[in-house]
């Protein structure tokens, strides 16, 4: 026990990170949020493949549809978001930061190509993004309410949709 209690003794502690230190990685976080928040509302066909500036390597990515990981698999489901939807963008409409984590809650406003074709439709939605010490996403999880959200806005699928909602909540 005594060898054990020595080690510990012995061990080399990291110094205190200072103030000042500690300022400037906040700052460099906030920047870094900053700058993800604006990507996204500004969001692209030609800027999805930016991707790599603000998420790390293998960064992962979740929502109710998909759970990827690495870069080339996020900007796929971006890609596939512009080819499927006609003009797709995020409003995001809060942040809650603290440290090296983020929640965001947005407004996803898009058209569908298929029906319901001139009428904007909004999901309602919130990110967790996780940031690594370089500043870049390492974490992306998306919530929202597939069913409420999405089906329910759907033909057919839609009316089962609220005759289920109808019937849970009698």
């Amino acid at each position: 026990m005594t060898a054990n209690v020595e080690q510990l003794i012995e061990r080399p502690v990291d110094p205190p990170l200072s103030a000042g230190a500690i300022a400037a990685s906040e700052a460099m976080q906030a920047a870094a949020m900053d700058a993800v928040v604006q990507w996204f509302e500004q969001l692209t066909p030609q800027s999805v493949q930016d991707l790599s500036r603000y998420y790390a390597a293998h960064a992962r990515f979740k929502d109710p549809f998909n759970d990827v990981t690495g870069v080339p698999a996020i900007e796929a489901i971006f890609v596939h978001m512009f080819e499927a939807l006609i003009a797709p963008r995020f409003v995001v409409t809060g942040r809650v930061a603290q440290g090296a984590q983020c929640f965001l809650t947005w407004e996803f406003r898009f058209g569908f190509r298929n029906f319901h074709q001139g009428r904007e439709q909004v999901i309602l939605g919130a990110s967790h993004l996780v940031f690594d010490a370089a500043g870049k996403v390492q974490l992306h999880r998306d919530y929202w309410d597939a069913a409420e959200e999405l089906y329910e806005k759907l033909p057919l699928v839609g009316g089962l949709m609220r005759w289920l909602k109808r019937r849970a909540n009698s």
